[in-house]
């Protein structure tokens, strides 16, 4: 072993690549979790590096995922279990159960948080679930302090035996530094004592679950006073600030939007949050002691404003807080650092500094950056599919439900096949509810084979149960493709390597009770029209499975070409398959070949049978 692995020594690392070393520093054990953008590659991480002894997968759903991460901490074992911020409302009913029963090993369940959002439905806040669950919670603000801070995180969860919160968001999630790690000989080796029966603690029933509250409430009371000595939440400028009555309270990534604001404008009382929940009490009232005025700078919501305002209360401290609340700071998306110096000019009275970067007349002179709406990428079976339905359904009332993956970009023109998308498994019941109030419209869900794994199992068994009249197509595309090509059980391989038996998708909903299942290649065109028509004229619960692999992970080196003198230009290619391969140059229809994989859609679309060189099968 060289020197390097046994001491600490510096790593440039991606702040989620940070958290997983940092988990492995710390002696985790198992890791379990669901893809999801920005938190994928913590998981990711800990499987390429993990020691011989730790167990990583991929759960089906962050649902399982956090009760496998459960009967493994009731060992004694360290766990992480990894999820985006939709993906905490999955995991909500073990965990809310959970925090009663409490952990014997430390668990940190990681939820990387999408301000913006940037490929997220929604903006969630894990800070108020925190509060809410009565769970702690750990906010870094740096790569330094994520890899830091998971150790922290689980020597806490440890010693009060609870699950704790590690909320990251996208720019620390995703954000590069050059970081201080461990060696090797440095980490942590936990060994699980095993699982130990005790009915009185790991089942749960009323009575348990009356005095736990108790305790989880007094726990609660003393960690708000440890954390108002815990080294990352820090009280600055008391002594030196430029603006003696002002103070600024600030957490997470936006510690350093502030700190970089400060170097321009000048020292000012600072209140830096990492422990949102329970709330540094003790030590806030040091920082509002004095002050008149206090603006808070957090993502996304207003939550260590509203604890400043009801400190403020409590203590009878006369201090007005603004931030959100007040619209002082802007109450939804991603705050910047010009948002930030905007912010802070206003607030403190001061001069902005100087821009030196960009003068208005550069501005003016500069061209405009193009649109580039996502779009599904040449090639891509799910376009196909698509198509197939569109075209079956052509003249029909008909309702297209679609569901969370890359095939949402089945939205855009000219396809327009995504009429409803709410969050994984969703399409199944929306389209049953349409259904049975519109028994006139033909309705068709939408899944991936990851998310018909993940979350649409259910709503398939809801719909034969309850008599629905529906029509289920299943893109199966062979991965999880949004979020990076990982394995789910209908690829046959784990995250650990092992090469497992395919979970049959095909065998799952036959054994569910539908009797119409028909599997076909959505790149043979005629074959699939004729298969979607079949399928909606019959009643009931029906399914196609379009079974093709993701252009991404299997390369084709044919490619397509436009016969110039067959032609007519008529463009229907583009006007109706709007692939981004298919161009126009010198007002002729070309295909780019630097993005044709030769799937050979556009051909068999052709009126006049102008294109070719392809294939399909």
């Amino acid at each position: 072993m060289s020197l390097g692995e046994i001491q600490m020594h510096q790593e440039f690392l991606m702040g989620n690549e940070a958290i997983a070393m940092g988990a492995i520093a710390a002696g985790v054990n198992l890791v379990a979790g669901y893809p999801g953008t920005p938190s994928t590659e913590v998981l990711e991480t800990v499987a390429k590096h993990r020691p011989q002894d730790t167990y990583v997968e991929w759960s089906i759903n962050e649902k399982t995922a956090m009760e496998v991460g459960a009967g493994a901490a009731y060992t004694g074992a360290r766990v992480m279990v990894t999820m985006k911020q939709v993906g905490l409302n999955v995991a909500v009913d073990p965990l809310m159960s959970l925090e009663y029963i409490g952990v014997k090993g430390g668990m940190v369940v990681l939820v990387a948080d999408d301000p913006g959002p940037i490929s997220s439905q929604t903006e969630q806040d894990t800070r108020h679930f925190s509060r809410f669950s009565k769970l702690p919670c750990f906010d870094p603000s740096t790569v330094q302090e994520a890899y830091e801070m998971v150790q922290d995180a689980f020597e806490y969860s440890e010693k009060y035996r609870t699950p704790v919160f590690l909320r990251s968001t996208t720019r620390v999630s995703h954000g590069y530094a050059s970081i201080n790690v461990k060696g090797e000989g440095e980490y942590k080796h936990n060994k699980p004592e095993g699982f130990i029966k005790d009915t009185k603690r790991w089942v749960i029933f009323p009575k348990l679950s009356y005095q736990a509250h108790i305790n989880i409430e007094a726990r609660n009371v003393e960690l708000s006073k440890v954390f108002s000595s815990y080294s990352k939440n820090l009280l600055l400028n008391v002594e030196n600030s430029k603006f003696p009555k002002k103070g600024i309270a600030t957490g997470g990534f936006n510690y350093t939007y502030v700190s970089e604001a400060l170097k321009y404008l000048g020292d000012v009382r600072l209140l830096k949050v990492s422990t949102p929940h329970p709330f540094p009490e003790e030590l806030a009232v040091k920082f509002l002691t004095g002050l008149d005025e206090v603006i808070c700078v957090e993502e996304l919501d207003p939550v260590i404003e509203r604890e400043l305002i009801y400190i403020a209360g409590k203590y009878q401290l006369p201090v007005k807080v603004y931030g959100k609340l007040t619209l002082d700071v802007k109450n939804s998306g991603e705050n910047t650092l010009d948002s930030v110096m905007g912010n802070l000019t206003k607030f403190l009275g001061a001069k902005p500094p100087e821009n030196t970067a960009l003068t208005e007349a550069d501005m003016a002179e500069m061209p405009e950056l193009p649109v580039r709406p996502p779009v599904l990428c040449a090639g891509c079976p799910h376009r196909a599919s698509f198509y197939a339905v569109k075209q079956a359904m052509k003249g029909k009332k008909t309702l297209f439900a679609g569901d969370i993956g890359c095939y949402t970009m089945g939205n855009a023109m000219p396809l327009d096949m995504v009429d409803t998308c709410l969050c994984m498994g969703a399409g199944l019941g929306i389209a049953q509810g349409v259904d049975h109030i519109e028994p006139d419209t033909s309705c068709f869900a939408f899944v991936g084979d990851s998310t018909f794994f993940a979350a649409a199992i259910p709503g398939v068994i809801n719909a034969v149960y309850n008599q629905a009249d529906m029509t289920l197509i299943v893109l199966d595309n062979s991965t999880t493709a949004m979020t990076g090509h990982q394995p789910h059980p209908g690829t046959g391989q784990t995250m650990m390597g092992d090469v497992v038996n395919k979970v049959s998708i095909e065998k799952i909903l036959k054994g569910i009770g539908l009797e119409f299942v028909e599997t076909v290649n959505p790149l043979d065109y005629k074959k699939s029209v004729e298969t979607v028509r079949a399928a909606a004229a019959l009643p009931g619960v029906k399914a196609i499975i379009f079974k093709s692999p993701c252009i991404a992970i299997v390369k084709s080196d044919k490619c397509l070409s436009v016969d110039r003198e067959k032609c007519i230009n008529c463009r229907k290619c583009i006007r109706e398959l709007g692939c981004p391969a298919l161009i126009i140059r010198d007002d002729k229809v070309l295909i780019d070949d630097s993005l044709c994989t030769g799937c050979g859609l556009c051909s068999q679309i052709c009126p006049v049978g102008a294109i070719g060189g392809g294939h399909h099968e």
